[in-house]
């Protein structure tokens, strides 16, 4: 039962994700087109400033879903009110605490050490104002994100992300009929997508979930302890992926010109775009995985971590194949005139983000006791060497690309470090691990990779012999995965939920 509802939540995240990425991808190419890439990229590094701190919303919502999911799988009533009622408690004190690093730290920075053009530093100061309180409205929403997806009321969380990326759509048309600054307007934009999407969370959870509730404060010393405990070590781990990130961007845009620097965004967002079906996927695992171990089902936890390393992969698989082979077309037919080195920083940022999808699941494992200390410190002290390492290989002359390749030499240690760890922590096995997700992602890997390199050595360039590259690998890929990624009780099962639904439309017709 329980994966029956993991596959749908799956299915209906899936389908509507796929419209999301179109609308995210082509709001790019309009906010491109209309800001151009200078202001494209001092957009990008005055709005990535302020992402250093994106960790915040991101983190309290992960710990927020470990104590609900928790608290449901002990079907614990009182525990999910004094769960709301000292989490929305923190998420106040941490939004108040981002605001003022972001108006006294923050702002300073971006006056003093970021390196924009003269006549554009007002226009970037507005942005700054701007981003900043649309990031204070994201904390606030996250917790009512957070309760959604521990309820695994996964539909409307997907329903609610299509208003925010129509949204960000309108947003990027408007600029084209807009008068005045379009990078101010796009900022100031973007401020009242927030504003709305943040008001749909808390009306939706406020009618739907009876822990939800201003009325009486749930307070609970103990819950706090162990909140902030989980909580602290989980946002030093993730200062630290945010910290390198955006610190990598900020050096990026010191050595180079604001060209490298779109290019940079443009990779990190193709890349993020493909990787939020793997993520999604993950979302939908979160729940039942903390709720397993919860009702210290291990059996059922250790078989959603396993079938869940090898969907994550291939669910970002299917589209990274394609597009890795055919970015050069992809980026001009969507953006162009790309800049000259988007197509190899995209292709680099893939190959990071796959080697992260199938760890998905092992990181939202090793939440399940709520023992983040060791975790995290091991983890982030990685990152925080990507940057140095970064820093390192560009001051000794390397071309920009040369981070991307550190990044992906470092999340292949992260793994291995992270495996060792999670078995530590939960006590996963190792050799199911190897013969059950890391054989059958080499396998489909090396199966639906040669016939598609075959096809792109032997077609011309033009957008019939891209087409057919694209369509190659994502069928292959489909088809490799379901008979040799698979095993036979997941066959059986999305076999059975997709002729369910086509029968259901049928029905319907």
């Amino acid at each position: 039962m329980r994966n029956k509802r993991i596959l749908k939540n799956t299915l209906a995240l899936y389908s509507r994700q796929i419209v999301i990425v179109l609308i995210n991808l082509y709001a790019l190419r309009v906010v491109l087109n209309a800001l151009g890439v200078g202001d494209f990229g001092i957009y990008t590094a005055v709005a990535g400033f302020v992402t250093l701190l994106s960790f915040l919303p991101g983190t309290m919502a992960s710990a927020t879903q470990r104590f609900f999911a928790y608290a449901i799988g002990q079907q614990d009533d009182l525990k999910l009110k004094q769960t709301f009622s000292v989490n929305w408690v923190l998420y106040l004190a941490i939004g108040l605490i981002a605001l003022l690093l972001l108006q006294t730290i923050g702002l300073w920075f971006v006056t003093e050490e970021l390196n924009l053009p003269t006549d554009r530093r007002l226009a970037a100061l507005h942005v700054y104002q701007l981003v900043a309180l649309g990031f204070v409205a994201s904390i606030l929403a996250s917790p009512f994100i957070a309760i959604l997806i521990a309820h695994e009321d996964m539909h409307l969380y997907a329903l609610v992300s299509v208003i925010e990326a129509v949204l960000k759509l309108g947003a990027a048309m408007l600029l084209s009929r807009a008068a005045g600054d379009v990078l101010v307007l796009y900022a100031g934009f973007l401020l009242i997508t927030a504003l709305i999407t943040t008001t749909i969370y808390i009306g939706i959870c406020l009618k739907k979930y009876a822990e939800c509730q201003f009325r009486k404060i749930h307070w609970d010393r103990a819950q706090l302890k162990e909140t902030l405990d989980f909580t602290g070590w989980t946002l030093f781990g993730q200062l630290t992926t945010v910290f390198r990130n955006q610190a990598v961007t900020v050096l990026i845009n010191q050595l180079f010109n604001p060209a490298t620097v779109a290019a940079r965004a443009i990779a990190l967002t193709v890349a993020g775009q493909a990787m939020v079906f793997s993520q999604n996927l993950n979302t939908g695992l979160y729940p039942p995985i903390i709720k397993s171990y919860a009702a210290d089902q291990k059996d059922e936890m250790f078989n959603l971590i396993l079938n869940g390393s090898k969907l994550t992969f291939f669910l970002m698989w299917v589209f990274a194949l394609p597009m890795m082979l055919e970015m050069e077309a992809i980026l001009t037919l969507w953006l162009a005139t790309p800049p000259p080195e988007a197509v190899l920083f995209t292709q680099l940022a893939l190959v990071e983000s796959l080697i992260l999808s199938f760890s998905l699941p092992l990181a939202t494992a090793a939440r399940a006791p709520g023992k983040m200390k060791l975790y995290e410190l091991s983890l982030g002290s990685i990152q925080v060497a990507i940057f140095g390492a970064s820093w390192a290989v560009l001051e000794a002359g390397y071309p920009a690309y040369a981070v991307f390749i550190v990044a992906i030499i470092a999340n292949l240690l992260m793994f291995k470090v992270r495996l060792l760890l999670v078995k530590g922590l939960i006590g996963l096995p190792m050799t199911p691990y190897y013969l059950k997700v890391l054989y059958p992602l080499g396998i489909v890997t090396l199966l639906s990779a040669t016939p598609a390199l075959l096809l792109k050595q032997w077609t011309t360039d033009g957008l019939l012999g891209s087409a057919a590259v694209v369509m190659v690998s994502v069928i292959g890929t489909t088809l490799f995965t379901y008979y040799f990624g698979l095993d036979k009780a997941w066959r059986t099962k999305i076999k059975a939920l997709i002729l369910l639904r086509v029968a259901g439309k049928g029905a319907n017709a």
